[in-house]
């Protein structure tokens, strides 16, 4: 398919990132602009399975939020597990009294594209696919404009490009910007440094409470954490449209797997008998298969999809430049983290929504004066660094504290910093304050509400007038 000479807004990548920002600028009545891709639709690798309260809001505000709650399973919260019993249980309940949306959006990522990107075809929208981007630059004729080539050939020119292309951004590399640990590229203290994920069923289906739909379960054991996220049979359509269906309840697992074992490294797409040593290993023992752990025992019945990736983090040392064009980084090509507390692909949508208004206003100020600096851009791009190395600190704090290990601190103190943790979370977890705190902080929430009082106590000082509440119009756009 031939794509377009030219266009004000390119967005590179289809994801959840970029189609998020596709549909902010139809909501902000920016329409021309190209969405391409470099797969074809639904090849994009799925990990992510959760939208946070902060999203959804986020996603409501440019009426894109209705496809998805309609599809999602609605969680109240996520529990810290033994392999036995729950440690802490962190409820959503404490939002109850604030957002519309209470509550934590369990969906795959795959559905969460396929709803996304049906919305915006009913806008008229398509996504260009098959391209892949190879090459930028600035074009002869006109300082504000940039070329990018793709592999079959064909050139767009645009003002306004919007590299949503994932961890190894051609647009990022291309332009010039580096990648890499905040806390620098030497770092050999990552025990958790990969993970393994897969969608499968049991025979039989196990039974308990770490396989009720609503809650995401983290089995924190050995030093590793795991995860288990129960889908019922609500996506079984979507999820095994390559392979074998299935009415079986479809459960998500994904699991660290330990530097210090020695471990080689998994897979590419590890198989059903690894997925099962890993569940025996360090997973919840409802789902073991090992009679000594589970009366019950279960075992994988149908690997469904299975991959691995890498925990490590990196940011993008600037979000925003210019190669004539203004240039933006969005998701995975701006910032990766571990995916402890389900945060990357919430970040990623929640800058496609900001950014993409602040480019309509930066489109709207430059109708009126050409010439019009960049200061609204550079001000979103820097308010986004430094909100993803604050998620970045906080995934990397909370994968420190899964991988503490239960080994006696020292002869003399027949103590570990694991069994310290796990009681720590049992006493906590009984106190409101706490369990507000985790609810606010995962949810995305927390952050804003504070920018949004700072604001209004501000302007109460300034103007001495009635303050309100405007959760929306208060905070110069609560770049949340």
């Amino acid at each position: 398919m031939s794509l377009p000479e030219n266009t004000t807004v390119l967005i590179v990548g289809a994801g959840p990132a970029g189609l998020t920002a596709a549909l902010s600028l139809v909501h902000y009545e920016c329409h021309d602009f190209v969405i391409v891709d470099a797969v074809g639709e639904g090849l994009n690798a799925s990990r992510a399975i959760a939208i946070h309260c902060a999203t959804i809001e986020a996603l409501a505000s440019i009426n894109a939020a209705d496809g998805l709650l309609s599809r999602a399973i609605k969680g109240k919260g996520i529990r810290i597990t033994s392999r036995t019993s729950q440690i802490f249980d962190g409820t959503f309940d404490p939002l109850k009294k604030h957002p519309v949306h209470p509550y934590a959006l369990c969906i795959p990522q795959n559905v969460t594209e396929s709803v996304l990107g049906q919305k915006l075809q009913g806008l008229g929208v398509q996504v260009q696919r098959p391209h892949r981007a190879v090459g930028m630059k600035q074009n002869e004729k006109d300082s504000r404009i940039t070329d990018v080539s793709f592999e079959d050939g064909q050139v767009i020119r645009a003002r306004y490009i919007i590299g949503a292309d994932g961890a190894r951004s051609i647009i990022r590399t291309v332009a010039g910007i580096g990648f890499s640990d905040p806390e620098g590229p030497h770092l050999t203290n990552n025990l958790l440094a990969q993970m393994v994920s897969a969608d499968v069923t049991f025979e039989p289906e196990p039974v308990g409470p770490f396989t009720l739909e609503t809650h995401l379960n983290a089995t924190v054991f050995s030093g590793n954490i795991f995860f288990l996220a129960p889908f019922g049979n609500h996506f079984n359509t979507e999820l095994t449209r390559d392979g074998k269906p299935t009415t079986k309840s479809i459960f998500r697992i994904s699991c660290a797997i330990p530097a210090k074992n020695g471990d080689s490294e998994p897979p590419h797409a590890p198989p059903k008998e690894y997925i099962q040593n890993l569940i025996n290993s360090y997973g919840p023992a409802c789902i073991s298969s090992d009679p000594s752990l589970n009366p019950k025992p279960v075992k994988v019945d149908q690997l469904v999809w299975s991959t691995r990736f890498r925990t490590h983090s990196a940011i993008a040392d600037r979000t925003f430049t210019r190669l004539g064009a203004a240039i933006f980084l969005v998701g995975d090509a701006a910032h990766i983290h571990s995916p402890a507390g389900g945060q990357g692909m919430n970040l990623a949508m929640r800058d496609a929504i900001f950014l993409a208004e602040a480019v309509t206003k930066h489109i709207q100020a430059s109708a009126e004066d050409p010439n019009v600096d960049d200061t609204i851009l550079q001000e979103f791009a820097e308010a986004r660094h430094a909100r993803a190395l604050e998620i970045i600190g906080f995934t990397k704090t909370l994968m420190k504290l899964a991988s503490l290990t239960y080994d006696p601190y020292a002869w003399w103190m027949p103590f570990s910093w694991a069994s310290i943790r796990d009681l720590m979370l049992r006493i906590l977890g009984g106190y409101n304050f706490v369990q507000s705190k985790v609810a606010w902080g995962l949810s995305g929430l927390g952050r804003r509400l504070w920018t949004n009082l700072n604001m209004l106590l501000i302007k109460g000082r300034e103007g001495g007038a009635r303050l309100q509440v405007d959760s929306h119009e208060d905070s110069e756009r609560n770049w949340y």
